[in-house]
């Protein structure tokens, strides 16, 4: 099962969806993340990749809902570090719908667009959370490449691992916890859209980039990562 990649669109990326369905499922993808224990992956990554720095500048693309911004800017005040938090997407209601979940006095600023518009920005680090599965090969290459090239300090990409029990297991758990019904199809159809360890060597070597650190994190991450 789940030998290849399965290539279809999710649910939620169609954007006849109207928008009140659009924003409870980005708050309800905000629950699984916070059930699953998404953003550990990525602050750990930051603990290790931040030393002695007392600032830094970050860009996450396809920020959603924003809580992973959110999850960061926290971490930061928390430690007395300088944040300053820029996400993009290329979906106009994510924007509005981050913005309205965010305290007006987090250092976080969401715009709409294409990450390709922010070359030379003076990155420190480019994350992504849940956006890789959603790209095609050739995207993800050109992502690979672009966060290879403008993050100063390092990059992540935190993403699903696509694994057998994952896939039969998380339906279950979205039908206890009483997420919407497309956040129960989409998790089950972004877990087949996933990677598995050994695939990422041959992005790496696509995109013409050193061989990054793979690491699986529980309960079914998969995240990849470059620290300079």
């Amino acid at each position: 099962m789940l030998e290849n990649r399965l290539h279809t669109e999710e649910l939620m990326d169609n954007p006849a969806l109207p928008e009140p369905t659009y924003r409870k499922v980005l708050a309800d993808l905000s629950r699984v993340n916070r059930v699953t224990m998404a953003y550990r992956p990525t602050l750990d990554f930051l603990e290790r990749a931040i030393g002695n720095r007392t600032s830094f500048k970050l860009l996450d693309v396809g920020f959603g809902q924003g809580d992973m911004l959110r999850e960061i800017a926290q971490w930061a005040k928390d430690r007395g570090i300088a944040a300053e938090l820029v996400g993009v997407d290329l979906n106009a209601r994510s924007e509005k719908a981050a913005r309205d979940a965010t305290p007006d006095e987090l250092p976080i600023t969401y715009r709409t667009g294409d990450y390709g518009e922010l070359i030379e920005h003076s990155w420190d680090f480019v994350i992504s959370s849940l956006v890789a599965h959603h790209m095609t090969r050739e995207e993800l290459v050109l992502f690979l490449q672009f966060m290879e090239s403008e993050a100063r300090l390092g990059w992540f990409i935190n993403d699903l691992h696509r694994h057998t029990l994952s896939f039969i297991g998380y339906p279950l758990l979205a039908t206890i916890a009483g997420w919407h019904r497309i956040v129960r199809q989409d998790g089950q159809t972004s877990i087949a859209r996933s990677f598995r360890p050994h695939e990422w060597d041959a992005l790496f070597e696509e995109a013409g980039i050193p061989k990054a650190e793979v690491e699986r994190f529980f309960p079914f991450r998969l995240c990849v990562s470059r620290i300079r």
